[in-house]
């Protein structure tokens, strides 16, 4: 069902993935947007490696939601900055995409505690956390992609 990697000798393990997935700050998830066209928007996430699960919030409105309300499936694709071989102009790039379905997170408790942890990326204070989380968490939206496919590159940029 799931296509893997057409040039083998660029495909990492799904080990490599998940490492990207953790040390990322953003990636973009697509989803089918309006009219069927794509529509890919970026954002922040955290990967939990206890349920194997990518979570990212949203607000309450908005086109993304409409089209995971259409249809769940979505892709989620991260990369990192690369780096240059000595000698060599072009980057080489690590990527992995996660296909899976997208489903609300609505238990508050949990919701609370993704949320922290989504701010935990970032350099935000406690006291800023708590704030931000104590005005919004009512009216923010959490979902859990729930991975059925996960594929990793590694390319030459050229």
């Amino acid at each position: 069902m799931f296509r893997e990697v057409a040039r083998k000798k660029n495909a990492l393990t799904r080990e490599d993935g998940i490492e990207l997935l953790k040390s990322t700050l953003r990636g973009v998830l697509s989803v089918q947007g309006d009219d069927g066209y794509p529509y890919g928007i970026p954002l922040n996430h955290w990967y939990n490696e206890e349920d194997g699960c990518l979570y990212f919030h949203s607000g309450p409105v908005g086109h993304k939601l409409d089209a995971m309300k259409r249809c769940p499936k979505v892709s989620f694709c991260v990369y990192d900055e690369g780096y240059r071989e000595e000698g060599d102009w072009a980057l080489k790039i690590s990527s992995a995409v996660v296909f899976g379905k997208a489903e609300q997170v609505t238990d508050m408790a949990f919701k609370e505690e993704i949320c922290r942890k989504l701010s935990a990326k970032f350099p935000v204070s406690k006291e800023e956390t708590d704030e931000e989380i104590a005005r919004s968490l009512r009216a923010t939206y959490v979902f859990r992609v729930v991975p059925e496919h996960i594929t990793c590159k590694r390319v030459r940029e050229a």
